[in-house]
Formats: structure tokens, C-alpha cells, sequence
């Protein structure tokens, strides 16, 4: 089987940069839990898709799931990954005892909220989900305690 990270946090810390800078020249697959969201309410049902995805992916079969289109608001087009591909996983909740147990490598990135919601502004132009998302992301270490999994 290839390896595995996760690449957990907040929303803004920078996960996508750290993930898409650890594949770079790799060969390693980024997974983004953003096409793993049902829209802005979706992250338990992403974090349940990626136990999923990585428990068979363990068990040496190639997982597929459905890539949430956020232009049409539905699910999309149908993905896959062979069991040997190095893969790294980043998005809010992505990180859960589960998923942890398969990984070689997790991460937690955080930085200070002013820090991120500039970031998530920048980046999607509408920070009207931020408190939403906030609510799920304490949801989330709630019941999972990502942090406690976090290996570097």
C-alpha cells in the first residue's frame, strides 16, 4: 500500500499549501475533503466518507466515492485510487481515531482566527459560511480529538 498523511486543522490555517507542498515531485495523490463536503453542512458526512475510503484503501481494494460538485450544489463525478498510491489527505475533519490508525503521518495546522477568516476570504470571496463551518470544526475536535493524533 502507498503511504498515507492526513493534514487536519482549522479553516485558512493552510492545509491545501502544506499538502500540495508534500506531494510536490512525489507522486502522491492530494485528496481534498472539500470534494468529500456535501456543501457547508456536510463535514460529519466527509469525515465518515473518508473512514471509509481509507478503511478499504487498507484492505488493499481501490474505494470510489462521488466528488461533491459546489457549483451545482449535487454529487458529481465518480473518483477512485489504487491502494498503492502514496495519498495525502487534507481538509477539516479528516483526522479521527480511524482514519489516524492508517495513517504514516498527521498533521493539525491552526493559526489565529483574524489570520484565517482573511485567508477564507481571500480565498472563496464569502466568508457568510464562517460561523457555520466554525460550529462543525468544534464539532469535530469534539468528538475526535484530531490534535491528540497529530505525529509532526
Amino acid at each position: 500500500m502507498g503511504g498515507l498523511v492526513l493534514v487536519d486543522g482549522t479553516s485558512g490555517a493552510g492545509k491545501t499549501t502544506a499538502a500540495r507542498d508534500l506531494a510536490a515531485g512525489t507522486g502522491a495523490r492530494v485528496l481534498h475533503m472539500d470534494d468529500l463536503y456535501a456543501g457547508w453542512e456536510g463535514m460529519a458526512h466527509a469525515t465518515a466518507t473518508l473512514e471509509r475510503i481509507l478503511t478499504e484503501r487498507a484492505a488493499g481494494r481501490t474505494p470510489r466515492w462521488r466528488r461533491w460538485d459546489w457549483h451545482a450544489s449535487a454529487w458529481g463525478a465518480e473518483e477512485s485510487i489504487a491502494p498503492s498510491v502514496p495519498l495525502i489527505v487534507e481538509g477539516c475533519g479528516s483526522v479521527t481515531a480511524v482514519t489516524a490508525e492508517f495513517a504514516d503521518r498527521v498533521l493539525w495546522l491552526d493559526a489565529p482566527e483574524p489570520v484565517r477568516r482573511a485567508r477564507a476570504l481571500a480565498r472563496d470571496g464569502d466568508d457568510s459560511w464562517w460561523e457555520g463551518w466554525k460550529r462543525q470544526e468544534a464539532a469535530h475536535r469534539a468528538a475526535h480529538d484530531p490534535q491528540r493524533w497529530a505525529t509532526g
